[in-house]
């Protein structure tokens, strides 16, 4: 893919949006649960101790982006991983927090 020196506003706009998206230490552990496969909101707020109302909130936030999907099961709400670029995003950001740990 072919990346031009300069960002017209639309590109630079869409990538900030990215980049607000996972902006939040929440929605990261959410998204990090989330690369090990479908869950259920209730087992996401187990996992991460948060109520059930801030994980869908911020599950909201992530589907709005694209980043994940969700199913109905009966009761529950399942999400998954809907973008394969999240999770390299996230390993790249993972790398530089910890490069940049040790650089300091």
């Amino acid at each position: 893919m072919s990346m031009t020196k300069f960002l017209d506003q639309d590109a630079a706009s869409k990538i900030a949006q990215t980049f607000k998206g996972l902006g939040d230490a929440t929605r990261l552990r959410l998204l990090s649960i989330l690369f090990n496969g479908e869950t259920c909101v209730s087992d996401l707020a187990e996992q991460t101790g948060i109520s059930q109302s801030a994980v869908s909130h911020q599950l909201r936030t992530l589907r709005s982006l694209g980043f994940v999907s969700n199913r109905r099961d009966g009761q529950n709400i399942y999400y998954s991983i809907d973008d394969e670029h999240i999770e390299g995003l996230f390993d790249l950001a993972l790398a530089h927090s910890y490069h940049h740990e040790i650089t300091n």
